[in-house]
């Protein structure tokens, strides 16, 4: 089995995988980083969202052989403390519900805020449209989103 060399969350890790596994079960299986969740394994729903260079990825469809050489953030990574803007804002607004969700969500949230940083409620809608939620805390999600952008 081969080796990769990953940069995760500032760390340096050498992991033996198959080329093709899923990046998303590496950091969960090998690194045992389980706050990424699995959800669809297709790429729909978001709950696998982490940072690969600065952008929301989904870590189930990136397989670990293209992730060497880059750089990936899950949410354990944010912040040191919990005390990302993000997460801030989500406590504030007491976002999560069953909570299943809210790793892909603030890691969508997160990256998206870096590109825009006052966004308008319809950019925040169409930024986090690809995260789904099945408590359906949408309304929720987008108040924390903007309160984070003011931060």
């Amino acid at each position: 089995m081969p080796t990769f060399n990953l940069k995760i969350n500032n760390k340096s890790f050498a992991v033996e995988a198959d080329s093709d596994m899923p990046l998303l079960w590496v950091l969960r299986d090998k690194i045992n980083l389980v706050g990424t969740k699995f959800g669809c394994g297709i790429g729909q729903c978001g709950a696998c969202t982490v940072h690969v260079d600065g952008n929301a990825t989904r870590s189930c469809l990136l397989q670990v052989s293209q992730a060497e050489g880059m750089n990936i953030t899950t949410i354990e990574g944010l912040s040191e403390h919990g005390d990302h803007p993000v997460q801030q804002a989500w406590k504030v607004v007491d976002v999560p519900q069953c909570g299943y969700c809210q790793a892909g969500q603030i890691m969508t949230a997160s990256a998206f805020l870096k590109t825009n940083a006052s966004p308008s409620d319809s950019e925040i809608r169409d930024a986090m449209h690809g995260n789904i939620c099945r408590c359906a805390a949408y309304n929720s999600i987008q108040e924390a989103v903007k309160l984070a952008s003011k931060k």
